[in-house]
């Protein structure tokens, strides 16, 4: 739940930032991908988050789209020996989604929040 007490925050700044969504202080992530269990400075509970494979589905689209059109880009422009497409492809490939994962996540998770997301639930 939102408190009046805290200001409005853009989940596009927290979230990326791996910060806490409601104070913005705070540390969202324990370790690279490993969601803390609370705000250290303000006490936000961070069960509520569950950005599932979101995040994963997000970068895997962008990367593809990005790292073949940037190979296939240079082959139709250049037409460069193979070895070049390995210096090229891997590491655009490997390292922007590693670079894209965490902001990503920190970013649904702040949306989730800010949002009141809740889990789908059948009234009884």
């Amino acid at each position: 739940m939102q408190n009046t007490e805290y200001p409005m925050l853009l989940p596009t700044h927290t979230g990326m930032k791996g910060k806490c969504p409601r104070c913005g202080q705070g540390q969202l992530f324990d370790g690279y991908l490993t969601v803390a269990k609370s705000c250290k400075a303000c006490g936000l509970d961070y069960s509520f988050g569950d950005a599932g494979d979101g995040a994963t589905w997000f970068v895997m689209l962008f990367t593809c789209v990005v790292g073949v059109g940037t190979i296939l880009g240079v082959e139709i422009g250049y037409s460069p020996p193979w070895w070049v497409h390995v210096l090229l492809g891997i590491p655009l490939l490997v390292l922007m989604p590693l670079a894209l994962l965490r902001p990503i996540k920190g970013l649904l998770l702040a949306q989730q929040w800010k949002m009141d997301a809740r889990q789908g639930q059948l009234e009884k």
